[in-house]
């Protein structure tokens, strides 16, 4: 069996030290924001799994179908021997890359996940006899190094998630990418695309309900983790599109004027009835728009892929 490595770059008390500062950032702000970053404890990662399989719920499957399709084409044009993904998960998707990456030698999936790096990486290595795996428990919106790794190297960041952050927070993760670049090595990105409103709002607020559901699990993740007091009955689950800003939001609407308390950060919040806290930001692309935001990095396109009704895009960007 080919090695398994897993090392830890977040501290053990890194996770609730900030979901502390961001609770606390969030509800005191104007207006109160929480960042979508929470929604995923075990339950909520289920629900995830379950809005993937919806039918109004795209992006997953349309991804799904350009690296199905193009991933030989991504493989050439990258001729990655090390491939580093952010945010990687269960790693599922992402074996239609490694089965195209016919030189690599090392993968190094980076999530704040432990138990989903460990067993993805050891069903992985079983899998490819040929093929390392370096897993590192790390928060990629926070500052990384890389294990030595033989290039060139390519680097993944898929499933839309790049929407989730504002553009200035994309110009910093971009900055940060590239410092982790070497000339000839690559980014894949993946991004949801501008299009029918209808079809936009749709797939953040199915009709089963899971969507809500999902939503509203942010507020059990902070009652269970800092004794909140919050009633997820006591808010209703809201998806909108903002055309100015050509994103998604979800927010959580106050069906009446209630105070919430969070002893463990000694914080009383006030909500007034109808008022609203956005959990999440998600935003949609246009080809152009995301050459410009790469290049201000130093990242340029080179290949634009969709899949065949135009609804998502991979990318590959290289350092030159």
């Amino acid at each position: 069996m080919s090695p398994f490595a897993l090392t830890r770059i977040l501290p053990e008390d890194a996770t609730g030290a900030a979901l502390r500062a961001d609770v606390l950032h969030g509800l005191t702000g104007t207006p109160k924001t929480l960042p979508p970053k929470w929604f995923y404890d075990a339950r909520g990662s289920a629900l995830f799994e379950q809005i993937t399989e919806l039918p109004e719920y795209y992006p997953t499957r349309a991804e799904r179908e350009i690296l199905i399709t193009r991933s030989g084409e991504i493989a050439r044009a990258a001729g990655a021997r090390t491939l580093v993904e952010l945010g990687s998960g269960s790693s599922d998707k992402t074996r239609h890359l490694l089965d195209a990456l016919t030189d690599l030698r090392l993968y190094v999936p980076v999530d704040v996940s432990e138990s989903a790096l460990t067993l993805a990486g050891r069903a992985l290595v079983a899998e490819r006899p040929a093929l390392a795996v370096h897993a590192l428990i790390a928060d990629f919106t926070a500052p990384l190094t890389l294990p030595r790794s033989p290039g060139p190297r390519l680097l993944a960041f898929l499933g839309g998630t790049i929407g989730n952050l504002l553009p200035a927070e994309r110009a910093e993760f971009y900055a940060a990418v590239r410092a982790l670049l070497s000339p000839g090595d690559a980014l894949l990105l993946g991004t949801d695309l501008v299009k029918d409103e209808g079809v936009l709002v749709r797939a953040y607020d199915d009709a089963a309900g899971v969507t809500a559901a999902f939503n509203k699990n942010v507020l059990t993740v902070v009652d269970r983790e800092l004794g909140a007091d919050f009633d997820p009955g006591a808010f209703d689950h809201v998806a909108l599109w903002d055309a100015d800003n050509e994103w998604i939001e979800m927010r959580l609407r106050s069906r009446r004027a209630q105070t919430v308390k969070v002893p463990a950060l000694d914080l009383a919040v006030h909500f007034a009835a109808g008022e609203e806290l956005r959990t999440e930001v998600s935003a949609k692309f246009r080809e152009e728009g995301v050459r410009t935001e790469l290049a201000a990095a130093g990242l340029e396109l080179t290949h634009w892929w969709t899949d065949t009704e135009g609804r998502f895009a991979l990318s590959l960007s290289v350092v030159g």
